[in-house]
């Protein structure tokens, strides 16, 4: 694997998840269902590619791995109800800031669990980056959320930390076939979360939500996935994690940008903070054991 290939992957990933909020503000839908949609259209498209590829699924490595692919796959639909609860139960910002927890978390762990050596030199970039999340959330500007949108934020942050370790343990499988089980498993997860809030509702459907939902299916969803899962199985996860701070400033830089929504000043320095910490992270000389 080459690593600068690599890390070209996850950030392309990273920049179209980025922009999803934008694209959201015109889906006459509720999150939910498009949650829904886009793991089913995803898996379904990758499931395809493969198909036309003729590409088989290896049976023996997914039986081996099915235990971290059942787990990640489950984190990953939890990800997207608890986060979906808090953007409910409080403000989108500091909803978004407790999920932003989770790269601070998977650094902090990652010697304890995947025994991967802590980089001093990267805890100052995690610092950084976790500032300017602070700064471009701007909760202070917000009302109060109550504790219940908070703990739910917690709790897709601490889903986010299982992904990224069942990403991790998975092994000897095609980055494809890991996106498409897992895809899957999240649409599954999210299906009981969707009958039960819609149940008894009327869901209309326009041309314009159902257009950008195919859309945010087979590239924000089936594309990116790809990318996505096969740069974090092989990155380190403090790359991972700096690198998916970049996420909320592309979704804020989308929103200053195409819907004229006002940044402070806070904002800008808290983007600059983030983009700086993963470039200086990224940039690190290697150090060299003995």
């Amino acid at each position: 694997m080459n690593p600068a290939l690599e890390r070209i992957k996850y950030i392309a990933a990273v920049v179209l998840y980025g922009t999803i909020g934008m694209f959201l503000r015109y889906v006459d839908l509720p999150s939910e269902i498009v949650a829904m949609c886009r793991g089913l259209i995803g898996s379904l498209f990758i499931f395809l590619y493969l198909k036309a590829k003729r590409k088989k699924f290896d049976r023996d490595a997914v039986k081996s791995n099915l235990k971290w692919l059942l787990i990640g796959g489950i984190s990953l639909g939890l990800n997207w109800i608890f986060l979906f609860a808090a953007y409910t139960g409080t403000t989108v910002a500091i909803a978004s800031l407790c999920n932003y927890t989770a790269p601070a978390v998977v650094i902090l762990i990652a010697p304890l669990v995947l025994h991967e050596r802590l980089d001093g030199r990267k805890i100052p970039c995690v610092i950084a980056a976790f500032a300017g999340i602070v700064l471009v959330s701007g909760f202070w500007n917000s009302a109060s959320g109550n504790v219940h949108g908070v703990i739910m934020g917690l709790l897709a942050a601490a889903c986010f930390v299982i992904i990224v370790i069942c990403n991790r343990k998975i092994s000897g499988m095609p980055a494809l076939e890991k996106s498409v089980i897992q895809l899957l498993v999240s649409a599954a997860t999210v299906l009981p979360y969707v009958v039960i809030r819609n149940w008894g509702s009327v869901i209309t459907l326009d041309i314009r939500s159902v257009l950008i939902v195919i859309m945010l299916g087979l590239v924000h969803t089936g594309v990116a996935y790809c990318l996505y899962f096969s740069g974090m199985a092989t990155l380190p996860v403090q790359t991972v994690a700096i690198l998916g701070y970049l996420e909320p400033v592309v979704s804020v830089l989308c929103s200053v940008i195409f819907l004229r929504e006002p940044m402070g000043i806070a904002g800008w320095v808290g983007a600059a903070l983030i983009i700086g910490a993963a470039v200086i992270s990224e940039t690190l000389p290697k150090r060299h054991s003995g």
